[in-house]
């Protein structure tokens, strides 16, 4: 009775462990592979919170300087009070200085460059699970998902590399499949594909 009670288990357990990897590969399955290229050639970059931007004004040196963009988004300095920085481009937020500052000079000229790169959320590109270092990465023109695993350092012994996902905010939460394992352990760069800002790579752990 005891030996064919563990039969009974046994057959039963098998049929879960095989319930479970269908259902995860039917899940893989039904997401469509990212596609290889995704970069926006007119990309502009938006400032966010914790960004530094070097600001100068021609011609008004006191005017000039370099701040941090504050959590809250906004920037202050000589002659202007908490101006909205996040959100903009470095030209939008230049033209939106030069307005400000027009109240008390005359007809000046302002350039703004960000020099230390943050970003909010939909400027980067954020990555958890099974990365040996999960963080979120600034992203640059024409980066690839090669690009952001050297720079979280490549898997963990325990990742599903191939069962990874990118979910896509700029398309809807639209989700894409990646071959992590693929790309890093076999170098085949086929895998390799292009990310978009606000993208979150998920790296599941593996199952065995």
């Amino acid at each position: 009775m005891l030996t064919r009670l563990h039969h009974v288990i046994g057959a039963a357990f098998r049929w879960l462990v095989v319930g479970v990897l269908g259902a995860l590969v039917l899940g893989c399955e039904s997401l469509p592979p990212a596609p290889t290229e995704a970069a926006s050639p007119d990309y502009r970059y938006i400032i966010g919170p914790g960004d530094n931007v070097s600001i100068n004004v021609w011609r008004n040196p006191e005017l000039s300087m370099s701040v941090p963009v504050r959590p809250d988004g906004l920037i202050a300095g000589p002659l202007i009070e908490d101006m909205q920085a996040m959100g903009k481009t470095p030209t939008a937020l230049a033209r939106d200085m030069e307005k400000a500052l027009g109240t008390f000079i005359r007809d000046p000229v302002v350039t703004v460059i960000v020099t230390g790169f943050v970003g909010s959320a939909s400027e980067q590109i954020r990555v958890i699970g099974e990365a040996s270092r999960p963080q979120a990465i600034p992203y640059k023109q024409k980066m690839t998902l090669l690009d952001v695993m050297i720079v979280v350092g490549g898997l963990t012994d325990f990742a599903d590399g191939n069962g990874a996902t990118i979910l896509r905010p700029s398309e809807d939460n639209r989700q894409y499949n990646v071959r992590l394992n693929d790309l890093i352990r076999r170098g085949d760069v086929s895998a390799n594909v292009d990310v978009k800002p606000g993208d979150v790579l998920i790296i599941p752990q593996s199952w065995f």
